[in-house]
């Protein structure tokens, strides 16, 4: 496997070659997609993706293809877009998230602004708009779909919830559009474009929506556990925004049930403190590594990655389907 690609996971070697074949196929469409004589987006719009990534989507859009012919027509252009769809969309949450670093580099509203970061992702999504058009109408609609509910996640985390709305069940929402809703579209999609059926496409976009919230919910425990050099992120960037995660809603639940319990009264004080100064967000950083709400979001991450396995179970037994199970399990237990 060229060095450049992501990891494919421990799965048939059958699958895992043409998978492998396809993501060197998806590679150099994604730098064909942003593509442009224009000097400046030349350089901005490539600066993720030449940052690299784990490649989630297109690797499920072609893991769900499989399910019939992963070499049928706009395969690969399905999963490209979902990834010039999340490409786009990391533009637009590094600036909202202040955010430094991305996947070990330097992000790209740190280097050129803001507003050459925000118009960046303008341009990816509409490059990915371009793509959908060119697969058919169904891609365009379900991509639109996607779109809006992307715009949504990010809208809703960013007001926060009303006193009528549950934190958590709001929390998960955020999670269900911002991450979960284009995992849902890579799997429709590549069941779709295989020729598996609407059934397994279905059962795909299913699938993509559980997964996608175990996955975030394992992010949140890497945002806290992993460092920088590790994850390519800033660790408790989140924390410093006041973006709540699964751990801090946690710990607010438990100091407003026991408001005697002076750690847990601690960590709120900090985590509500002024967090601008590295040190202090580090010092926060390092209780909350050591508090069980670690360890409950993570075992939430584990309990929703099995619900997700148990709707692939609606599948054909076969070699696809467990290699769909082993792609669960790697998301959900990953270390950067």
């Amino acid at each position: 496997m060229p060095s450049s690609l992501p990891a494919v996971p421990d799965i048939d070697d059958v699958i895992a070659d043409r998978i492998v074949e396809r993501l060197v196929e998806v590679e150099e469409q994604l730098r064909q997609s942003v593509a442009t004589s224009d000097d400046m987006v030349r350089w901005t719009g490539r600066h993720l993706m030449d940052a690299g990534g784990k490649r989630v989507r297109p690797m499920l859009t072609l893991l769900a293809a499989s399910l019939g012919d992963v070499d049928a027509e706009g395969v690969v252009d399905a999963a490209v877009l979902v990834e010039l769809t999340h490409l786009a969309s990391l533009y637009h949450d590094d600036v909202m998230d202040s955010a430094t670093t991305r996947r070990g580099a330097r992000s790209a509203h740190a280097i050129w602004g803001n507003n050459v970061a925000i118009l960046t992702g303008d341009f990816l999504f509409a490059r990915a708009s371009g793509l959908s058009a060119s697969i058919g109408t169904e891609a365009v609609r379900l991509h639109s779909h996607t779109f809006e509910r992307l715009c949504l996640g990010q809208l809703h985390e960013t007001v926060g919830p009303t006193e009528k709305d549950d934190p958590f069940e709001h929390y998960i929402s955020v999670l269900a559009d911002k991450t979960a809703s284009l995992l849902a579209l890579a799997g429709q999609l590549g069941a779709l474009l295989g020729g598996a059926g609407e059934d397994a496409a279905e059962i795909m976009r299913r699938y993509g929506e559980k997964v996608g919230v175990a996955f975030q919910l394992a992010d949140d425990v890497l945002d806290l556990a992993s460092d920088a050099g590790t994850s390519g992120k800033t660790p408790g960037i989140d924390l410093r925004e006041g973006v709540p995660t699964m751990p801090t809603l946690i710990v607010r639940r438990r100091a407003a049930q026991d408001p005697q319990d002076e750690g847990t009264a601690e960590i709120v004080r900090r985590l509500d403190g002024d967090l601008e100064d590295d040190a202090e967000l580090a010092a926060l950083v390092a209780l909350l590594r050591e508090d069980p709400a670690l360890e409950e979001t993570r075992q939430l991450a584990e309990r929703t990655a099995a619900e997700a396995i148990a709707v692939l179970e609606e599948l054909p037994e076969g070699p696809v389907r467990e290699a769909l199970i082993t792609f669960t399990s790697t998301l959900v237990q990953r270390r950067r």
